[in-house]
């Protein structure tokens, strides 16, 4: 989809909304990929409730789920350029963009996931959120976006060396591959839609995810050992366009940061309920679930990628900040 195409979406959807909305002085127009329920768009549409009854109604949040406004690099600029007011991000397409975000998309950086939320909610945390404003946004929030581990059709992986000559899909990114490699596995990047039938026919042996995109894509049913090695742990960014930031009165401004904090508990305590809907079906099924792994050697294979990714001071103090944090 085009600059152009998404903007004219964006126009679109805001004038078919307006006539719903005019009981609020203004309404922020906001992004989302995911359908309507998933967690960080019923996490935003709370958001917009404690806007609107902390604002006496003044301000109201209006949610596009489903890639309404377009996939996430196109509402990304859209954003930048005020098009948008709001939008949920996840933070691999910013990496490119804001080097800060490349810290927690690196491959074993958290220990588990609630050292991720200590992390993102203390200063590493903010040090990212600030570096949004350099770029024409304003950083609210972090979200969840789940654990990801490795599952496969051939055997259950209790140790690094069960990783051996593997084939694993990877999302197309040259640091998710480098990571398979490094670990000595084979990294197959590929469409997620075509991981199924690859995994069925034997392209590939695994791939990796967590606990919903396991269920929800049906991989279980022909990949059905699981190993929870947690890998990856990337949180996901709610940013709000500068321009559209700048025009709110300072109390309004600080009122929509709150409301934005204030999401952020409800959002996990949704993405922990779909969580472990998502773990008893895939149970239930029968699948063999690795949860007592040794993870000191992946994460001592991970050397050469941090070497290779993380090059500037303030990159290299970022990681040292997050593995100093307890």
């Amino acid at each position: 989809m085009t600059f152009t195409k998404t903007i004219g979406a964006a126009l679109l959807a805001s004038v078919a909304m307006a006539s719903a909305a005019t009981a609020c002085e203004v309404t922020l127009r906001s992004s989302d990929t995911h359908p309507d329920g998933y967690p960080t768009v019923a996490a935003v549409n709370h958001m917009g409730d404690l806007l609107e009854e902390r604002t006496d109604g003044r301000l109201c949040i209006e949610v596009f789920h489903s890639a309404q406004l377009g996939q996430e690099k196109d509402t990304i600029e859209q954003t930048q350029f005020g098009v948008i007011d709001m939008n949920r991000v996840s933070l691999g397409p910013f990496n490119n963009i804001i080097e800060e975000t490349q810290i927690p998309s690196l491959p074993y950086i958290f220990r588990s996931v609630e050292h991720m939320h200590k992390v993102m909610d203390g200063p590493v945390g903010q040090q990212i959120l600030d570096a949004f404003s350099d770029h024409d946004l304003v950083g609210l929030a972090f979200y969840d976006g789940g654990s990801r581990s490795f599952y496969n059709s051939q055997k259950p992986i209790n140790s690094i060396e069960d990783l051996a000559g593997l084939k694993f899909r990877v999302m197309q990114s040259d640091m998710f591959v480098d990571m398979v490699s490094a670990l000595g596995a084979n990294a197959t990047p590929m469409p997620y839609g075509e991981v199924y039938s690859s995994i069925q026919t034997g392209v590939i042996d695994g791939a990796e995810n967590n606990w919903p995109s396991y269920d929800s894509s049906g991989h279980f049913e022909v990949a059905q050992y699981y190993t929870l090695d947690q890998h990856l742990i990337v949180p996901e960014v709610l940013v709000m366009a500068k321009s559209s930031f700048d025009k709110l009165s300072a109390e309004d401004q600080e009122i929509v940061r709150q409301a934005a904090r204030d999401s952020v508990p409800v959002m996990r305590e949704l993405w922990e309920a779909r969580e472990a809907e998502s773990e008893a079906r895939v149970r239930a099924a029968g699948v063999e679930i690795v949860t007592d792994i040794d993870k000191t050697p992946f994460i001592e294979a991970m050397v050469p990628v941090y070497e290779k990714y993380v090059t500037s001071p303030v990159l290299q103090q970022m990681v040292a900040d997050i593995q100093a944090t307890e």
